[in-house]
């Protein structure tokens, strides 16, 4: 089975509660009519026309608002937050579905078409907030190389190729081990995790290669059973002959599912790359680390691309979320 038929099998299974803040987007409106007519998940429309099957709501007139701007003010008045600031920020649907999903009235949301990735972080961020034990919230693509022509198929997970300009080894360790967790999550299947560099177990020196190096030792302190390994070059980690010649003390026992790229830099170059070069599809930026879902859409996103992030964001709720689907 196909990587994104098997995430759409595991959504329908035990459909989840997503909320689209922009569905005042033509866009939006059509993946909303798709995901509840192909049972995906429950979906809750905010500012959208009436739908068939389609709960829609105003987050301006929400009979709950001030119970909502009362939960926010609370969470950031030590930060100069006034009362009447928390109704205004609680009237934009952005915030009301990340303050929605932090107090468990829905799964995960799905934003971004319209507004700003900016826009879209920073309320994830500061509402819902990082989960438990998640050193940073960082981003993935997940890659999915399905077409015939494709020199591999399956899935694999790409980060971070949007958020995390510059990590440090400590970043860079959680980013990879939350990957893994996705991997998991997303693909079902053991994660095995490559660290990428320009250099293969020592091959150069450079400071760059230090940060890859000490994300490694702290990664295998902290999971000593999880199969990871680097710095690797891109073709040493995923052909094994390649990577028997250049790092044969290498812990991989396969091709790698999971990669991770030193910088922002290398993982959009690399993601683009494989996308438009490489005819991999790739779906995301979706977030990782948070405590409950959310994610964020490109502006240029198609309705294809909405209907594969909320299903994405419906199967990461199945460890985040209530047992049943919130709300």
């Amino acid at each position: 089975m196909k990587p994104l038929d098997r995430i759409f099998e595991m959504a329908r299974a035990n459909p989840r509660h997503i909320i689209l803040p922009e569905g005042n987007d033509p866009r939006i409106a059509e993946a909303a009519v798709r995901l509840t007519a192909e049972g995906l998940a429950r979906i809750t429309l905010m500012n959208g026309p009436d739908l068939p099957g389609v709960e829609t709501m105003d987050p301006a007139q929400a009979p709950d608002l001030e119970e909502l701007a009362a939960v926010w003010h609370g969470m950031r008045k030590a930060r100069g937050l006034t009362p009447e600031q928390a109704l205004v920020d609680m009237r934009d649907p952005i915030r009301q579905a990340a303050m929605r999903v932090h107090l468990g009235q829905a799964d995960g949301t799905v934003g971004g078409a319209v507004a700003t990735t900016a826009d879209t972080v920073r309320a994830a961020l500061q509402i819902i907030g990082r989960a438990e034990g998640a050193g940073i919230v960082s981003s993935f693509f997940l890659m999915l190389a399905c077409d015939s022509q494709t020199p591999i198929k399956g899935g694999m997970i790409f980060a971070d190729c949007g958020l995390v300009v510059e990590p440090d080894a400590n970043e860079l360790a959680s980013i990879a081990r939350s990957a893994a967790l996705s991997c998991q999550q997303l693909l079902n299947e053991p994660a095995r995790v490559a660290l990428l560099s320009f250099s293969t177990a020592g091959s150069a020196n450079h400071p760059s290669l230090d940060k890859v190096r000490e994300a490694l030792a702290l990664i295998r302190a902290a999971e000593p059973d999880l199969e990871v390994d680097g710095e690797l070059q891109f073709d040493a980690a995923l052909d094994d002959a390649i990577r028997a010649k250049k790092a044969p003390q290498s812990r991989l026992t396969g091709r790698p599912n999971v990669f991770i790229f030193p910088d922002l830099a290398a993982g959009n170059i690399g993601y683009k790359i494989a996308q438009r070069l490489g005819g991999l599809t790739a779906v995301g930026p979706i977030l990782q680390g948070l405590a409950r879902p959310a994610n964020d859409l490109s502006r240029g996103c198609s309705v294809s691309d909405i209907v594969a992030a909320c299903a994405v964001t419906a199967v990461q709720s199945l460890t985040t979320g209530t047992e049943n689907g919130a709300g």
